[in-house]
């Protein structure tokens, strides 16, 4: 998780050190360095590292990121190489608060995974995150010298979460916080995707972040998992079933780990974790900021927000979403992902335009002029600010399958229960990427899949060379008629934008790659099928029955381009991003070697059983 991955946090920590060098002088001659063991109110202690400007003759606000990743380096006499969301915070003169959340590192306490929100406390032993970021703001307060009584919060990813927990502890003096790709509902963010368990992204991830598991502070950093292959797609073919993963190499002994693996469904232990439930009553002003291509929390960054404004309508909430990765606005360029450009660099006008305006207006009361959502469209590249989103223009339409492989806004007439059938093989899954690589390849958001459209488990449909653009703007939601001959099987809808023959090269393709023809995948999702109903209760398919399954392919805003084509795939593997449906009823967490059976799947097109998407075109 983000929480998410260790190369999640790798990414960020190189994206970090590209400010290092320019900065890393200038922080040392004009910022001391301060740790503290700050005190919670139930006595347990955080360990925080400030940063406060030499100058002592003005006052300055509090920009605060609370992390599991650790303070890093430790030591006063030891700096970090940038500090803040991005340079122009540097230089324009903050006091930098970081801290060790409880149970990580080098603070006190007992580590929860994304630690459950109270809605009441009625004693000090009553804590949470929103109690250790009010403590923790009163305390600075009251310590640091020259503070002019305002604080601001950020955080990506895990910190992320950790940001929108802290509008929950209610600090008048939080005035500012941008929860950016936060951790929102574990369940649907890191963990699992409608019920199918994130295999690839998760597996890597924990032995590198479970560096304690006791309350006893230490710097002592986690021994990361070495497969000893980058072929992740046969490494865990050979694994076996998912409780090979405990029997093979973790042995139990990674606690959080566990918790997913004893958690397939949406229990209490999951909506505990689920922090939207909380997002009332909030006064401190948001901007919340993702990724259109987030492979890790893009339902939280979308959710937050559509939670916070629609919870708190007299609270000024901001959006901000561009064509990015995981954290991708933090230091880089966003110009590319993969084969696919962007028309030129997004993450510099993110920075300065949006994410420098707004904490600079609410900590320190310059003019700001930034719309509520800003927004990249990509396909034609452009920002597009809007009052709310979903934009109110964008009209729902069904984007239906016909047969023949056809894809049209026309509804399907034919009265024959036409379908298009394959055989779902688990142990011959459909690799999410073209080639071998043991981490989740976060290109494969952008990713040409016309590798997977030449395999014959995959279902393929297409529209006609659109005559003019069609811009999908909001959710899409996947609304299909299915059989099976198994009792469970997984469900994987992928919306792609297929180039003309006529499309050229740019200065990001590939050795070898031809754009003409070239299909990039826009907006793609999995949905576990016994959750079809309900993610807390699953329920076996009747086996030949013709069954509804609809679930949310989430957000986009994406103009498919006069000439080009859209194309939906439809597919029951996608490995090893996701692990693989035995196809039989049963809790895959448990399921043996011997469990996974064949399989053959039918999607029907017809007027009695329609197929289609529904999506919101401006």
């Amino acid at each position: 998780m983000k929480k998410t991955l260790l190369i999640t946090f790798c990414f960020i920590l190189s994206a970090l050190g590209l400010s290092a060098q320019s900065d890393a002088a200038y922080i040392k001659d004009n910022y001391t360095k301060f740790e503290y063991q700050v005190p919670m109110r139930d006595g347990k202690k955080l360990f925080t590292s400030i940063y406060v400007p030499k100058d002592q003759t003005k006052k300055y606000p509090i920009m605060m990121d609370r992390t599991p990743y650790s303070v890093a380096p430790y030591g006063t006499e030891k700096y970090k190489g940038g500090l803040g969301p991005s340079t122009q915070f540097v230089h324009d003169g903050y006091i930098f608060v970081y801290q060790d959340v409880r149970g990580r590192w080098m603070s006190e306490g007992i580590y929860e995974e994304m630690t459950p929100e109270l809605e009441v406390h009625k004693t000090n032993q009553d804590v949470d995150e929103g109690t250790d970021t009010y403590d923790t703001i009163d305390w600075l307060l009251k310590n640091l010298p020259n503070n002019n009584g305002k604080v601001g919060v950020w955080g990506i990813s895990y910190p992320g979460f950790y940001t929108t927990t802290a509008l929950l502890s209610r600090h008048p003096a939080l005035v500012a916080a941008s929860p950016q790709a936060p951790i929102a509902d574990l369940y649907r963010d890191d963990a699992f995707h409608n019920g199918a368990f994130m295999l690839v992204a998760n597996f890597g991830f924990y032995p590198g972040f479970t560096n304690r598991q006791d309350d006893k502070p230490t710097q002592r950093r986690a021994k990361g998992f070495n497969p000893g292959t980058n072929d992740g797609y046969k490494f865990f073919l050979d694994m076996g079933s998912m409780r090979n993963s405990n029997v093979k190499y973790y042995k139990d002994t990674i606690r959080l780990w566990n918790e997913m693996m004893d958690h397939p469904n949406y229990d209490q232990h999951w909506k505990d974790r689920n922090v939207l439930t909380h997002l009332h009553d909030i006064k401190t002003a948001v901007l919340v900021t993702g990724g259109w291509y987030d492979a890790e929390d893009l339902y939280g960054a979308i959710n937050t927000y559509k939670v916070l404004a629609k919870n708190n309508p007299a609270t000024p909430v901001y959006f901000a979403m561009g064509p990015w990765v995981h954290g991708g606005w933090a230091r880089g360029n966003g110009d590319h992902l993969g084969d696919v450009s962007f028309g030129g660099a997004t993450g510099p006008f993110y920075r300065e335009k949006v994410e420098f305006a707004f904490f600079s207006h609410y900590l320190k009361g310059t003019p700001l002029d930034i719309a509520k959502v800003n927004t990249f469209e990509t396909g034609v590249n452009q920002w597009k600010t809007y009052k709310q989103w979903p934009p109110v223009e964008a009209q729902e339409k069904n984007l239906y399958l016909l047969p023949g492989g056809k894809l049209s806004f026309t509804a399907p007439t034919a009265a024959k229960n036409n379908f298009k059938e394959f055989v779902s093989d688990p142990m011959n899954p459909v690799p999410f990427i073209a080639g071998s690589d043991f981490d989740m390849t976060r290109e494969y958001m952008t990713a040409d899949q016309r590798f997977a459209e030449k395999r014959p488990d995959v279902l393929t449909y297409q529209t006609e060379v659109l005559e003019k653009d069609i811009t999908l703007a909001g959710n899409i939601w996947a609304n299909l008629k299915v059989s099976t001959t198994g009792t469970d099987a997984d469900w994987i809808v992928k919306v792609l934008d297929v180039y003309p023959d006529t499309a050229t090269a740019n200065k990001f393709t590939g050795k070898d790659v031809q754009m003409a023809g070239y299909e990039q995948m826009v907006r793609s999702e999995a949905m576990r099928g016994k959750f079809r109903n309900s993610f807390s209760k699953p329920e076996p398919f009747v086996p030949g029955k013709v069954t509804p399954v609809n679930f949310e392919l989430q957000d986009v805003l994406h103009t498919f381009k006069k000439g080009h084509r859209i194309m939906v795939q439809i597919q029951s593997t996608w490995f090893p991003l996701i692990d693989r449906n035995t196809q039989q009823f049963q809790d895959i967490m448990k399921a043996k070697d011997t469990d996974f059976k064949k399989a053959t799947h039918k999607v029907y097109s017809s007027k009695l059983h329609p197929s289609y998407l529904k999506v919101r075109v401006l």
